[in-house]
């Protein structure tokens, strides 16, 4: 091969390599956030709201998506500049039996959330493979919370964002079905309402699982881990220098890891809508269910995909569960925490996690139904959601605790439209339930 052949060669793969370094630089926080919110609980919801009502109520995807990439920009803000996660930055400047009334509710909404996911992974694999689900349970929970201890946080947010493509399974099962097309498109970019109870409760639902608090507290805690991971980065109230490069890689890392978190609810509605609804199939209560109702319809290899899926987006979920939650704990009662730390150097945080998790795998061997449960997990991270929102867009607002990167323009007027957005959601909720 000629010099110039081999230059040639040599510079492109250099490119390629430099493209790839500089995606996993900028793809981080965001783009496991989005991804962890499509985890099995959300799966069932999506796959309810297109069983139920097919494609009419696909418009939510595209009506939220502004408003969950406008709140987890301004999580990430908030981490990123004050160098403090969002529990850290209440406790500085709020009531603190506020902030311990929010970090318990956010706990037990997890911790039920944990439960849920993990049976839907025991259960996956007990259709995928056979065998006891519960032991299956057992063993996800263990290997999620023992990666997350024991395996240092350079090493494990590379896992966790390979664990993203776990969600491609269901642009995959999407490819097996039969999509009317001009009817997705018809209910994706043309709303259609209905005064129907059940409409509004699938509406709310969607609502409440792409706008999720742990997801808040999630964001912004990565943002201070990778800020102290890399030596070069300080909090922008220190180093303002580094803001503008800064505030755009959130916005893209967060942008594309919402987009992509909407893309993939909408091929889970799709494929729920195309298969399910369109032969009468209206009622799915989990994730696991909407899989073994597509084996007789869309074929073996449809399930099989759909139910891979559910494995590993729950791999991906119930470590972000529990870390948010731990997070949240430890800021609040100001414990070392960070996954960055050694567990000897953050006991209470690290032994938040492993408890969260041991009571949601726990709640699979007891007589409480997870799924059953998560209708209350829902209404307490709506509970949750609206205060701690409240109190996010109030302190983005502060200079005393943004400096000179207080949130203005069209991101501070799209927060506040999603705070509303989950008032009027909740109070949806309650509505509902008495109908």
């Amino acid at each position: 091969m000629s010099g110039t052949a081999t230059a040639k060669r040599e510079s492109k793969n250099g490119r390629a390599d430099a493209t790839r370094q500089k995606l996993a630089t900028v793809l981080g926080p965001g783009l496991i956030a989005g991804a962890s919110d499509d985890d099995p609980s959300g799966i069932a919801t999506y796959s309810q709201a297109g069983a139920q009502l097919g494609f009419s109520v696909s418009w939510t995807l595209l009506f939220s998506y502004p408003l969950m990439a406008a709140i987890q920009e301004i999580s990430a803000r908030i981490g990123r500049t004050t160098g403090k996660g969002i529990a850290a930055n209440i406790r500085g400047h709020y009531s603190n039996w506020l902030l311990q009334v929010i970090v318990i509710l956010l706990l037990v909404a997890n911790t039920i959330n944990i439960g849920a996911d993990l049976g839907a992974m025991g259960d996956a694999l007990a259709l995928l493979v056979g065998g006891p689900h519960l032991l299956y349970v057992a063993l996800f929970g263990a290997l999620c919370a023992g990666l997350q201890i024991y395996i240092p946080y350079d090493r494990y947010a590379p896992v966790l964002r390979w664990l993203t493509l776990a969600l491609v399974s269901y642009f995959g099962a999407a490819l097996f079905v039969d999509v009317p097309w001009g009817e997705i498109a018809r209910g994706f970019f043309m709303p259609t309402f209905s005064a129907d109870a059940e409409f509004w409760a699938t509406v709310v639902a969607v609502l409440g699982t792409t706008i999720s608090p742990y997801v808040f507290f999630w964001q912004a805690s990565q943002e201070v881990e990778e800020t102290r991971r890399v030596a070069e980065r300080k909090p922008l109230v220190k180093a303002p220098e580094q803001g503008p490069s800064a505030l755009e890689r959130i916005r893209l890392d967060t942008y594309f890891g919402m987009g992509l978190a909407n893309l993939v609810a909408l091929a889970i509605m799709i494929t729920a809508a195309a298969t399910l609804h369109v032969r009468g199939v209206t009622d799915i209560a989990s994730s696991t269910q909407a899989a073994e109702a597509l084996r007789p319809v869309a074929g073996p290899f449809a399930f099989a995909i759909f139910a891979l899926g559910i494995v590993g987006t729950g791999l991906l979920a119930v470590p972000v569960l529990a870390g948010s939650a731990a997070y949240a704990l430890a800021e609040a009662r100001r414990w070392p925490q960070g996954l960055a730390r050694k567990p000897k150097q953050a006991k209470a945080f690290y032994a938040a996690i492993a408890l969260a998790t041991l009571i949601g795998a726990l709640i699979n061997f007891s007589p409480i139904n997870p799924i059953k449960a998560l209708y209350w997990s829902a209404v307490i991270n709506g509970v949750v959601a609206v205060p701690v929102l409240a109190m996010m867009m109030v302190m983005t607002a502060n200079r005393k605790i943004m400096g000179d990167f207080v949130v203005r323009g069209p991101l501070w007027v799209v927060g506040w439209i999603a705070t509303a957005v989950m008032a009027a959601a909740i109070v949806g909720m309650g509505i509902t339930a008495f109908m």
